[in-house]
């Protein structure tokens, strides 16, 4: 991925040189600090499981998706999950319609390993029949532009997406308890999937001096670095994953003081996340008793 980021454009060297002097002394080219973020907005859609993340000039869609499968035969009483990512030309001009590359793929994985080892998803429950049946999450990542850092962005448009998914509730009956109903939303509420923790993906670029250090970079400080590290940690300061990129060698204790930071905003990021979810489910809550006032009204009188 760093080698693509830093063949994504062609930038002259004073360019480079005012970004690297800049950082010596602390300073970024959009004004921020060294362990600062960009401004971050989280938006849904109207139908579940779709988010809109938008991390300064960087903007990603996630959509989540179900549907019921035979199970892995090393593990018949779980459900699955599996991320796709698009890379858009319109995102970045580097960019390759059609077959996903070597970028995609591997922001995939990275975003995957978070989820999975963590197991932040609990996919027992997402069985219906064991060893026949169970639910496959799938999570569509779309890059609408690329301003730097994908990673964090599509983590969180991932997570958000996932917290309003719902998915269709569904009962086993018949006379050998085999015979499998689908509940439409009309008839029975779909159900949430059961998400244990959030794993939060943090990103770090490592410059010339391993002793520079920037989180959430540009991509015009992508264009420069010299590698780039990502932690995905929880509010628990679990650390569920770590990915190291790039040839710079990186010390110990510029690494457990990346751990400390990435501990903090994942934090910051968990709330924000929470925050947008809530609001979510409060305006489609007001929007469905404004479908059905009469309804509301009986059980108010009652």
């Amino acid at each position: 991925m760093e080698q693509r980021l830093a063949n994504s454009w062609n930038m002259t060297v004073n360019e480079k040189n005012f970004i690297e002097t800049a950082l010596l002394s602390d300073l970024r080219v959009d004004g921020r600090r060294p362990f600062d973020y960009r401004r971050l907005t989280i938006k849904f859609g109207r139908e579940d499981g779709s988010s809109e993340v938008q991390l300064g000039q960087t903007h990603v869609m996630g959509f989540v998706t179900a549907q019921l499968v035979q199970p892995f035969k090393d593990r018949p009483n779980e459900g699955s999950l599996a991320i796709y990512t698009e890379f858009s030309p319109m995102a970045d001009s580097s960019f390759e319609a059609g077959r996903p590359g070597e970028s995609a793929v591997e922001l995939g994985r990275i975003i995957d390993r978070g989820l999975r080892e963590s197991r932040a998803i609990d996919t027992e429950s997402l069985c219906v029949l064991a060893g026949k049946l169970v639910w496959s999450i799938r999570i569509d990542l779309h890059i609408l532009d690329n301003g730097g850092n994908l990673v964090d962005a599509a983590n969180i448009a991932a997570l958000a997406a996932l917290l309003t998914f719902r998915r269709p509730d569904c009962t086993l009956g018949g006379e050998d308890g085999q015979e499998l109903t689908v509940h439409p939303p009309e008839v029975r509420e779909p159900l949430p999937l059961i998400v244990h923790h959030l794993p939060i993906a943090v990103t770090f670029a490592f410059f010339t001096s391993d002793s520079v250090v920037v989180i959430d970079p540009t991509l015009s400080e992508e264009a420069i670095m010299k590698g780039r590290m990502t932690v995905t940690i929880n509010t628990n300061g679990d650390i569920c994953a770590i990915q190291k990129g790039g040839g710079v060698g990186v010390m110990h204790n510029v690494v457990m003081q990346c751990l400390r930071v990435a501990s903090v905003k994942s934090a910051d990021i968990t709330t924000k996340i929470k925050e947008a979810v809530e609001s979510y489910n409060t305006e489609k809550a007001y929007r469905k008793v404004k479908r059905h006032p009469s309804a509301a009204g009986d059980q108010i009188e009652r």
